[in-house]
């Protein structure tokens, strides 16, 4: 009965915009606020506790995977598992963050089934050594989670479309530490070009609160240490440039080899199950061929050894193929940290070619894949800012921009598309590729 008057009361106001006059009002101001105070608030604390536990799952997942070297050789039977669940319930053709954007675009409907599957199926895919990231992840679980809040509570639509950003933001604050990248986004991915700023409150409330409930559940913020004068000068500025766009170039092969893999994967492995555990037996393999364990899971001490100008020249390659081999195959997890990976030990590699610092290469280098790979300048620069701090401002900014442009209408995200054009104040309104 609580939850229904509650509901009730959430949407009382909810015509108030359909006069011109009244939208303005210091009533309809109140109750937006007083609306999103409440389930922004909820939806923060509920993801950011989920977003929580699954950061310790898939660090003791990292941990005993590193302990027990063995446990790769299973990896294969965990991809059996991971299809068997999917398919239990009746999760036939998951559609992963596509998905999400999709709920925000159109209201297509987020089962609340999502979130327990990505989070028990990440978990298992890191813990057998699956190459993935986990912010895609909790995109995913996120966006489920505050779907869901929405639908108990009875939004309409256009509310149940701003709590889906709401949960996105609140489990990428609670998972990476970074509010203020998680809030912008949640608003900037679905429709390049605009940005949802009737948003902004909730988006940015759920964030901090989210980061908030999992700092106190023992949540370690990423930070990577950057102790270094920055001078913008006229020749840095150039090799910025020439980073920034090879970055650009090198975030749509990402792209290209994700898709690709996945296309021929179905085509060839017509049977999830043969697919998966084919795919598992080939991540195995090149895991022996390679003679390291760099490019398994999420891969974070390597993008410090980026940093510290110590990674393999070809690092960045041998992820990609490992990536595309593991989410092609059918198991789970995200695709950015592989990008932030990717593009830090690109830089690294720049760096150690032309002789400029490394740890400002990698972080140019991952600034300008992330970029690239989900056509979100604002966020990009404000996922540097939080990362690596503000002193290197004008490479960061000077580095996006330059990415966003190069690299032109590609993306991770089939469902995102393209409002307005990259080169023309134009509206085009067309898919990414």
């Amino acid at each position: 009965m609580k939850r229904k008057l509650l509901g009730n009361s959430i949407e009382k106001f909810k015509d108030l915009g359909d006069d011109n006059c009244s939208e303005d009002s210091i009533k309809v101001k109140l109750f937006f606020l007083i609306q999103w105070i409440l389930m922004g608030s909820i939806t923060g604390i509920v993801v950011g506790a989920v977003g929580a536990v699954f950061y310790h799952a898939i660090v003791f997942a990292t941990k005993f995977r590193t302990n027990h070297d063995f446990i790769i050789f299973l990896l294969p039977f965990a991809g059996l598992f991971i299809v068997f669940m999917y398919r239990s319930c009746k999760d036939y053709e998951d559609r992963g963050t596509n998905l999400v954007i999709k709920s925000i675009q159109s209201g297509e409907n987020l089962p609340l089934i999502k979130a327990p599957l990505i989070f028990i199926s990440t978990t298992v895919t890191h813990l057998f050594g699956g190459s993935t990231g986990r912010e895609s992840a909790a995109l995913q679980m996120g966006g489920s989670l505050g779907y869901n809040i929405g639908k108990l509570f009875k939004l309409n639509e256009g509310n149940s479309k701003i709590i889906t950003m709401c949960g996105m933001s609140a489990a990428f604050s609670a998972l990476f530490g970074t509010p203020m990248t998680a809030a912008f986004m949640a608003m900037e991915l679905e429709s390049v070009g605009i940005m949802y700023y009737s948003a902004l409150f909730p988006c940015v409330l759920s964030a901090l609160i989210a980061n908030f409930v999992a700092k106190n559940m023992g949540v370690a913020a990423e930070i990577f240490v950057v102790n270094i004068t920055y001078d913008f000068s006229p020749a840095k500025a150039l090799a910025t440039g020439a980073l920034a766009i090879l970055c650009a170039v090198l975030s749509v092969f990402f792209c290209q080899s994700l898709k690709f893999a996945g296309k021929n994967y179905k085509k060839l492995l017509t049977n999830p199950y043969v697919r998966v555990f084919v795919g598992g037996v080939i991540v195995v393999a090149l895991t022996f061929i390679s003679g390291s364990r760099y490019y398994n899971g999420a891969g974070m001490n390597v993008i410090e050894m980026a940093i510290e100008g110590k990674a393999p020249y070809l690092a960045f390659l041998f992820k990609i193929i490992f990536t595309a081999f593991t989410l092609g195959a059918g198991y789970k997890g995200g695709e950015i940290v592989p990008a932030l990976y990717v593009g830090a030990t690109f830089g690294c590699l720049f760096s150690n070619i032309f002789g400029f610092d490394s740890a400002l290469c990698a972080s140019i280098g991952m600034g300008a894949l992330f970029c690239g790979v989900t056509n979100c300048p604002i966020s990009s620069l404000f996922i540097c800012f939080e990362l690596f701090g503000f002193k290197a401002m004008p490479f960061y900014l000077f580095a996006v921009a330059l990415s966003y442009t190069f690299s032109g209408y590609h993306s991770l995200y089939s469902s995102q598309k393209i409002v307005y054009s990259k080169f023309h104040n134009k509206y085009i309104n067309r898919p990414t590729k």
